[in-house]
């Protein structure tokens, strides 16, 4: 985008983005300067501000002007900078776009990760945009969304005539012909969109879209990208997990299919002892195969067992290479199957605590055996061991917590259109040989249906999109026998 010497957004008659507090939320100032936040039935302190920040809390209802905080060098309005800061971080804003603090709302946006701030980015008038191939237009209630799984937010369009402009924007078009057609609440929220990657550039684009923003994004599909970002966390505000929403409307479905009509062929009582006495191997281990969820503290699994579980479970057993059109394709077998033997699947380690092995996070190499350290922040260590902890339902984190993430592009080279349900089947494939593996070594192990992927691409500085997590599984040493 061209930002020097050119014609600017933010001009008089442009909206201007001014941050708001959730209707939902409410706020209060305590005597000894101290601003709470309450929300759900919950309270989030926020620290301690001078009066000036405190008589101005009312605003936070209409909405402060974003641009006018980092303008200004006035200490008052440096803490009203800090306090929206802290609101942001917990999620308790959402930013509208609009002529003026009581005029009508263009855009609400709404923030789908943490650590989301708008800008209103300087574009020139002959910079050509489109519309990013993953952005999409759906009604949600009574209102119109925009959105994209690359956003950090999404838009709840206001104003009709905007609907018109994200349309016009399906083809290649020049901003001061935008300018034209859309008036300036178009403008305006183009640079928002712009800011986002839901609008990109036309030219890195190319035909299709299909250049956009390189060869990692280039290999996946609309549905694909979508799903894996809103069917995980990190990259979306909506609630997830076990919350029960259709109970007391719907019933739920019986644990075991009602019968078909007709006669039965009686097989022969498996669950017998005399049955389970002359079971195989194999098929014992799968009877014993169950979760754990507590793990004992003071045994923990020690880097010898561990090692024999990942070379049971997942080291690389041999190699070979095959020609396709021309380019060479590196294959691999291990130890569980995988969509056309691509084996995208890599397993990376937080360590919490393994006797021979330092606290830390992990990369495990498959082809060498060995782990290796990935320095990341000690904060996002500590939030993905109390993320799966929370997730399994229990108070102390697992003594190892493995991250089962993809490299999406090795299977989306391949496969059209199922590549990312490839993917989720590989997946579940490789956690059931966690868990047998497990049970063989007499360890515990759960695995865990949710994770982060915003949180995992801080950790490892990978694009949400390159490589991901697709599952996680706990392990360590079982604290009480769980089925």
């Amino acid at each position: 985008m061209r930002a020097a010497g050119k014609r600017s957004l933010g001009q008089a008659a442009a909206p201007a983005i001014f941050a708001r507090l959730l209707s939902r939320a409410a706020i209060e100032a305590r005597a000894t300067g101290e601003i709470l936040a309450r929300v759900d039935g919950y309270s989030v302190g926020l620290g301690a501000f001078g009066v000036g920040v405190i008589d101005r809390l009312h605003e936070l209802r209409v909405g402060l002007p974003v641009d006018s905080l980092a303008s200004n060098n006035r200490n008052i309005d440096k803490d009203i900078e800090l306090l929206i800061r802290r609101l942001a971080a917990h999620g308790l804003l959402e930013y509208r776009l609009a002529h003026s603090p009581r005029a009508d709302d263009l855009v609400v946006i709404e923030p789908q990760v943490s650590d989301y701030w708008p800008r209103m980015p300087q574009l020139g008038n002959e910079d050509k945009l489109v519309l990013s191939r993953f952005a999409y237009m759906r009604r949600r209630g009574d209102a119109i969304v925009l959105e994209s799984p690359r956003a950090g937010a999404l838009f709840r369009i206001c104003d009709p005539k905007l609907t018109t402009l994200v349309a016009t924007l399906s083809a290649p078009h020049q901003v001061k012909e935008l300018r034209l057609q859309g008036g300036s609440p178009g403008t305006g929220f183009l640079a928002v969109l712009v800011d986002c990657q839901v609008v990109v550039d036309a030219d890195m684009a190319g035909e299709g879209g299909t250049r956009e923003d390189g060869h990692d994004l280039a290999v996946w599909e609309f549905q694909d990208l979508l799903f894996h970002a809103r069917s995980t966390q990190g990259r979306h505000a909506n609630a997830v997990g076990g919350l029960y929403p259709h109970i007391g409307v719907i019933p739920p479905l019986p644990a075991v299919r009602p019968a078909w009509p007709g006669k039965q062929i009686a097989l022969s009582a498996s669950g017998e002892a005399a049955q389970v006495a002359r079971l195989s191997p194999v098929a014992k281990l799968l009877r014993e195969r169950h979760s754990t969820r507590n793990f004992d503290d003071r045994r923990p699994i020690t880097i010898a067992e561990l090692s024999q579980f990942l070379d049971v479970a997942a080291r690389v057993l041999s190699r070979s290479d095959n020609l396709c059109a021309g380019d060479s394709e590196s294959t691999t077998v291990r130890p569980y199957p995988s969509a056309g033997a691509t084996y995208e699947l890599e397993l990376y380690l937080a360590v919490n605590s393994c006797e021979g092995l330092a606290r830390g996070f992990y990369h495990y190499d498959a082809g060498a055996h060995a782990l290796t350290p990935i320095g990341a922040p000690a904060d996002a260590f500590d939030a993905l061991l109390a993320g799966a902890a929370q997730a399994m339902g229990v108070h102390a984190a697992p003594q190892v917590l493995i991250t089962i993430a993809a490299r999406f592009g090795r299977v989306s080279w391949k496969y059209s259109s199922i590549g990312y349900a490839l993917i989720l089947k590989d997946a579940g494939v490789l956690t059931q040989t966690l868990y047998l593996a497990a049970a063989e070594l007499r360890l515990g192990g759960c695995a865990i249906g949710i994770a982060d992927i915003d949180l995992f691409a801080k950790m490892t500085g990978l694009e949400f999109h390159v490589e991901g997590p697709v599952g996680q599984f706990a392990l360590g040493r079982g604290a009480t026998i769980e089925r």
